[in-house]
């Protein structure tokens, strides 16, 4: 989130000189003043409701594309742009501040929404099974064991005792948060990369690393003959997507964004992820980032989204709220009810993490000598 999750946007002015003719014509500027990252990011974020709402009302799989569903596809565009991002981030702060600030966007929004999943969600769950409350705070997984068996972002424990039940998809209340762990690990490998000089000079290091992340995601499957941890293969499959974003930063930083490449970056990702089986998304990466980056450049959002970076909490509280309103039967209004439904309670909910959690810790660990600039969305000030 990303992820498909929100990062910081250090995002320097593109230069200004210094571009061929040909980069200069159709160039765009992605302005880190103004730009649709936070409308883009939302989007992702919706397309990962939407399509849980699938699974989770019992209502099959939903549409695919190349054996992965919309939500599968927005958290891939999630860690692309994250990828962009995060090194923009790496780059511009000293190694510790990046390092806090990552933990400061990340994890206090995280750890209180595994506490509110615990102690309000899954108690209501409970009641709903039950008709008592009685024995909840015993019943394995205990609501305490939830909180500390996630606590460190990977995912050991998804009920909560024994709930939800009485749904289609059982004993998890938050499938979603998986993701935020393998995404803090791409926040490590470019904390890593960031301390070689050699990571600052070039893109064609980072391009080789990226080709690198690609041929092992496509040779996972004779590792997994051996025995490969399950979680390295997610880990491999999500990487080259975080790299890809990263290379593009550079490419980004030197010579703008090309709206005729863009277009070509995007062809050329369709062209990949449709004649590549299974490892094709991974090598159309830089060209999926160049083309959501694209559209962020010249897709106004409107002010308010600008300056509340919602997705982040949309994307964590959509699926305790999906399952909760299939305990009260939404789901039976049809698909196009229960979608409505659940954006606008998840929508409110992503919009309070923003306001009370999200943003003080933000703005805590910035400190006062890196406060927002006046009259310029908190989004590009981080």
């Amino acid at each position: 989130m990303s992820a498909a999750s929100p990062v910081d946007t250090d995002v320097p002015p593109a230069p200004a000189g210094g571009r061929s003719a040909l980069l200069r014509f159709g160039a765009a500027r992605l302005d880190p003043r103004r730009n649709g990252l936070n409308l883009v990011r939302l989007v992702l974020a919706y397309s990962v409701l939407v399509a849980h709402g699938w699974y989770i009302s019992g209502d099959g799989v939903g549409p695919q594309l190349d054996g992965e569903n919309i939500g599968g596809w927005a958290v891939f565009g999630f860690f692309a742009i994250s990828g962009y991002l995060i090194t923009g981030s790496r780059v511009a702060k000293p190694i510790g501040d990046y390092l806090v600030h990552r933990l400061a966007r990340i994890f206090p929004a995280f750890l209180v929404c595994l506490a509110i999943t615990a102690f309000i969600a899954a108690p209501i769950g409970f009641w709903h099974v039950h008709g008592t409350l009685d024995g909840f705070l015993t019943t394995p997984t205990t609501p305490v064991a939830y909180v500390l068996a996630n606590a460190t972002l990977r995912m050991n424990a998804y009920d909560v005792a024994g709930t939800p039940g009485d749904v289609p998809y059982l004993g998890a209340w938050d499938g979603s948060l998986w993701s935020l762990y393998y995404e803090f690990l791409c926040y490590i490998v470019i904390w890593l990369l960031g301390g070689l000089a050699v990571f600052r000079r070039s893109p064609i290091f980072v391009g080789v690393c990226f080709v690198f992340s690609v041929a092992i995601y496509a040779a996972i499957g004779l590792a997994e003959r051996f025995g490969l941890d399950p979680s390295f293969a997610l880990f491999a499959r999500l990487l080259p997507f975080f790299l890809g974003g990263s290379l593009i930063y550079f490419i980004v930083e030197r010579y703008g964004i090309n709206r005729i490449f863009a277009l070509i970056s995007l062809i050329l990702a369709v062209a990949l992820i449709a004649f590549i089986p299974r490892w094709g998304g991974q090598a159309a990466a830089p060209f999926l980032a160049y083309g959501l980056l694209y559209l962020s450049s010249v897709i106004g959002q409107p002010s308010w989204v600008a300056r509340n970076d919602v997705s982040y909490g949309f994307y964590i509280y959509a699926w305790p709220i999906q399952q909760l309103t299939v305990l009260f039967g939404a789901a039976n209004l049809g698909m196009p009810a229960y979608i409505l439904i659940t954006v606008a309670l998840t929508f409110g909910a992503g919009w309070l993490s923003w306001v009370l959690v999200e943003r003080p810790m933000m703005t805590l660990a910035r400190g006062p000598k890196d406060r927002p600039r006046p009259n310029i969305p908190l989004e590009l000030n981080r």
